[in-house]
């Protein structure tokens, strides 16, 4: 069944602390600040002397924990995350981190991205004996470092070799932590230092920022890291050619604007993105407005490139939780204008120019629009900070079916008459570099852009398969 969802999501965030009396406190506090990428679900697993120890649940991190609950969870190394459910669907059997335990000892993983794999995977453990409590891709490494053998990290390295896809995994033993990223560094983990010596690791620099945390460099494509007795030492796990592509989503929606991925920081990138975009779609308008809350940074830097005021256009009202599907056309528009609504006396007989970051549906393009120009609007013009998302993302990203993706359909025009703009334009890719990479042209990472262009970086297995197939 197709998500009722307007905008793209992230699978989730990671957060992991060892070295701090009070880790479980230091977690939270991380995981409050990686709430954008994933509000489904939340948990954190924590070692109190030589045991884990874990709490996790469905909602928020303000809903699933409190003081008590987190006093509960003493010890000096933790590992956390919160989710947006793709690959394996929702439920609390998919809520992470994971706990295994084992005659040979306890260990907690926690996973961000998607594994293209998986299936595969688990039919060959399955035949083996193993037995999945959950539908999640995230539990096949607990089942392959299990049936490895030698050292810890041996045994870790040999069952990442065996992985396809996006990862960047935590994964927490009695006396040590692993941090770990895929050979294409499709998803972003940074290394952070507290001011006792203690090692943070954070799917996005913001959260190092909030804990007080120094950033001290990323993991690499291809890299585990370890920490034990306040000593870290890492390798590559891996003999393959290293990749190093950046999910581009990262920079024009996912992270926060005052996060840095590959050491760039996103804010920048997406103001440079709006100039890019005057650069090559200019038109003549009166206001220029951002679609609340990815877009504002885009919308910023059109204005300043093309000279047009930028203005609040469109106030989001962030109290207006999840809405149910609603029955009518009628009860649906009102929902819309629940979560945003279009300034009257800022549009009203103006041309307004209107940034967002991506069309997925286009449904809620189409609804602004109507909004803006029933406030008084005379010609809405939309411009786009990503290019055209055409195709399906495999490594964690929740557009994972053709029938979804509305500029899989319709050309430039056709959408333009859809959402029943006067003009419409998306940044091409070649923008969207030239933004990210400006003034970076010592960058080590180059970008994924397979939902613009269809050109994985990985073997796709069976999920091409199934993403062309209608789901009802």
């Amino acid at each position: 069944m197709i998500k009722n969802q307007e905008g793209l999501h992230e699978e989730c965030g990671v957060f992991g602390v060892i070295g701090h009396r009070n880790a479980s406190n230091i977690c939270y506090y991380g995981l409050h600040s990686l709430q954008h990428r994933g509000q489904e679900a939340v948990g954190i697993c924590v070692k109190n002397n030589q045991k884990l120890m874990i709490h996790k649940g469905e909602g928020l991190v303000t809903e699933v924990f409190d003081s008590q609950k987190i006093n509960q969870l003493k010890g000096d190394a933790a590992i956390g995350h919160v989710r947006y459910s793709t690959a394996g669907g929702g439920g609390i059997s998919n809520v992470q981190p994971f706990l295994f335990k084992t005659i040979s000892g306890s260990m907690g993983i926690c996973h961000n991205g998607n594994l293209v794999n998986a299936n595969v995977l688990k039919k060959e453990l399955e035949e083996k004996g193993s037995i999945f409590s959950s539908t999640s891709d995230t539990e096949v490494l607990g089942h392959l470092i299990k049936r490895q053998e030698g050292h810890m990290i041996e045994r870790i390295c040999k069952a990442l070799e065996k992985l396809d896809g996006a990862f960047a995994f935590l994964i927490l033993i009695e006396d040590r932590l692993y941090a770990v990223r895929d050979k294409y560094g499709l998803r972003p983990l940074s290394i952070g230092i507290l001011a006792n010596g203690a090692y943070v690791f954070a799917s996005e620099t913001c959260a190092l920022d909030i804990v007080g945390a120094t950033f001290l460099r990323d993991v690499e494509a291809g890299e585990i890291v370890r920490v034990k007795d306040g000593q870290l030492i890492s390798k590559k796990y891996t003999n393959q050619p290293i990749v190093n592509k950046m999910c581009a989503m990262e920079y024009i929606y996912f992270s926060r604007p005052d996060s840095n991925i590959n050491e760039i920081n996103v804010h920048t990138t997406r103001k440079l993105a709006g100039k890019q975009l005057f650069y090559e779609s200019a038109i003549d308008a009166d206001v220029v407005i951002r679609v609340p809350d990815s877009s504002i940074s885009a919308a910023i830097g059109y204005a300043e490139a093309s000279g047009i005021p930028y203005e609040m256009g469109l106030v989001k009202n962030k109290y207006v939780g999840r809405t149910f599907i609603q029955p009518t056309q009628e009860i649906r528009e009102q929902g819309v204008k629940m979560k945003l609504s279009a300034v009257s006396s800022i549009v009203k007989g103006k041309r307004v120019i209107m940034i967002d970051d991506s069309i997925v549906r286009g449904t809620t393009s189409k609804r602004i629009v109507r909004h803006l120009k029933k406030a008084g609007a005379t010609e809405v013009h939309v411009r786009i900070a990503s290019p055209a998302i055409q195709f399906p993302c495999f490594y964690g990203v929740d557009t994972s079916t053709l029938e979804e993706l509305i500029s899989n359909k319709m050309n430039e025009k056709a959408l333009c008459e859809y959402i029943e703009a006067d003009s419409l334009a998306f940044i091409s890719e070649n923008g969207l570099k030239k933004s990210i990479y400006f003034n970076n042209s010592n960058h080590n990472c180059d970008l994924c852009l397979s939902c613009f262009n269809g050109k994985y970086v990985t073997k796709l297995y069976d999920s091409f398969d199934k993403a062309n197939k209608d789901e009802k």
